[in-house]
């Protein structure tokens, strides 16, 4: 809950910068010179990607939500197995451990969004964010083509 009371918070205060700086590019295009209407263009285009990237960022943790009930519900969320070091962090090797595991399932299921919902949750307890991402996005795709 609270990571969802940050990113609200975070992307209200995105959204106000969005909106300040697109009055300040309106500003700079209204002025009619050259100079002000490259630079008004040049800052609109900024809110223009930030609010691209908004967007899809919300889109997909919106999705991967959804995925996570449902897995939820069938009773096939990962279970935390894995070992910490007494600060709390994930010990390495036992993540390692999991994460064979879950790519040989995966491997051995490849159009199976589970598997790749499961991998993606290894990947992230890894730190690997790159992979944990696109496991993810596979694993959406996946469950949007089964129906």
């Amino acid at each position: 809950m609270r990571s969802k009371i940050t990113y609200a918070v975070l992307s209200a205060v995105l959204l106000v910068y969005f909106f300040l700086a697109g009055t300040r590019g309106w500003y700079l295009l209204r002025e009619g010179t050259p100079v002000t209407v490259a630079f008004g263009v040049a800052v609109l285009v900024l809110p223009g990607i930030g609010l691209w990237f908004l967007w899809q960022t919300t889109a997909f943790a919106r999705a991967a939500g959804a995925l996570a009930r449902e897995l939820e519900a069938e009773g096939g969320l990962p279970v935390d197995e894995l070992k910490r070091m007494p600060s709390g962090r994930i010990d390495r090797d036992s993540a390692d451990e999991v994460f064979r595991r879950r790519k040989a399932e995966t491997e051995a299921a490849p159009e199976d969004w589970r598997c790749w919902f499961r991998l993606a949750v290894a990947y992230r307890d890894a730190r690997d964010t790159p992979r944990a991402r696109r496991a993810m996005q596979r694993a959406i795709a996946l469950r949007r083509s089964a129906g």
